[in-house]
């Protein structure tokens, strides 16, 4: 007959504070514990699971990927204690969302109301920023969850994929090249051009795909959006090439978008903290976002 799993509450308090505050000095501050007795906790539980749960990284313990899922699967146990230990009026749980302009006045606020209508016992604070200060944020530990459309890979920080994007020339439904299935480099010859200003590196992508393809538009605008530039196009100015997503979603009915042969590719990320466990909060509002983000032409999800 099997021996009955045991289990040790003190120990699985030490793992989650270790996890959360990344050093045993804070862990044992937070436990009213001395380090030795956090050490000693973390000692005897990855004896007890045959795992190595921490590996040392500079002045900091690190988990492994198999206390990241023990951690997980404490959720409920810790959750349940809290309900027990709580006041009798439930507490109200806090996201501290940040994310681009892009994503964040016209897409974001709308799934924020559904997933707040959907769970009035949570509270969202959005912080809009640019996509480099929204990393620093998730980074210093500022905001639990953010979003962006850059690759920029930080310390701290874990991008986990969101949205696929294939690259879009948005213009009038009466523009010339509206006709086109795909609208190429050569085809941008001469036209005038809403381009993304030049602190975006998808401007350079741009600028050098038109160069090899001996295609040269007229510049006649910048914007620091993609929806500016849309909405930029919309008036006749011009057209652009831009990220569809999520563009696309609202301004489908106003302006044509035509797949941009070219090699750019858009990706959107889910940023989090690499050195702590995601809230249950911000794993709630990633797992509505994916479920109530609709279907839209140029764009999937990963």
């Amino acid at each position: 007959m099997a021996g009955r799993t045991w289990h040790s509450l003190p120990e699985y308090e030490a793992l989650r504070a270790l996890m959360e505050s990344g050093t045993t000095s804070k862990a044992a501050l937070r436990l009213g514990l001395s380090q030795s007795a956090i050490s000693r906790s973390i000692s005897s539980l990855e004896a007890r699971l045959g795992r190595i749960l921490f590996e040392r990284d500079g002045g900091r313990l690190r988990p492994t990927f198999e206390a990241t899922q023990l951690n997980r699967r404490l959720d409920p146990l810790f959750e349940a204690l809290d309900r027990i230990d709580g006041p009798i009026e439930p507490t109200q749980e806090a996201l501290r969302l940040t994310a681009p302009p892009t994503y964040a006045h016209r897409f974001l606020v709308g799934h924020i109301a559904t997933f707040l209508h959907a769970n009035p016992h949570f509270f969202v604070s959005l912080e809009v920023n640019a996509s480099e200060d929204v990393i620093r944020r998730v980074q210093e530990d500022r905001s639990d969850l953010g979003i962006t459309g850059v690759d920029l890979t930080r310390e701290g920080v874990k991008l986990t994929p969101y949205r696929r994007s294939e690259a879009a020339c948005a213009m009038p439904k009466d523009h010339e090249l509206a006709q086109l299935e795909i609208v190429h480099p050569k085809h941008l010859h001469n036209q005038p051009l809403i381009a993304l200003s030049r602190r975006h590196s998808r401007r350079a992508q741009l600028e050098k795909v038109l160069t090899n393809s001996r295609s040269v538009p007229r510049i006649v605008a910048e914007a620091s959006t993609s929806f500016a530039a849309v909405d930029l196009a919309q008036t006749g100015l011009g057209v652009t090439v831009i990220n569809p997503f999520p563009v696309v979603q609202y301004r489908s009915d106003e302006v044509v978008f035509k797949r941009f042969e070219s090699p750019i590719e858009y990706r959107t990320y889910f940023v989090t903290s690499d050195h702590k466990p995601t809230p249950a909060i911000a794993r709630a509002f990633i797992r509505h976002l994916r479920l109530h983000t609709v279907r839209m032409q140029l764009t999937e999800p990963t």
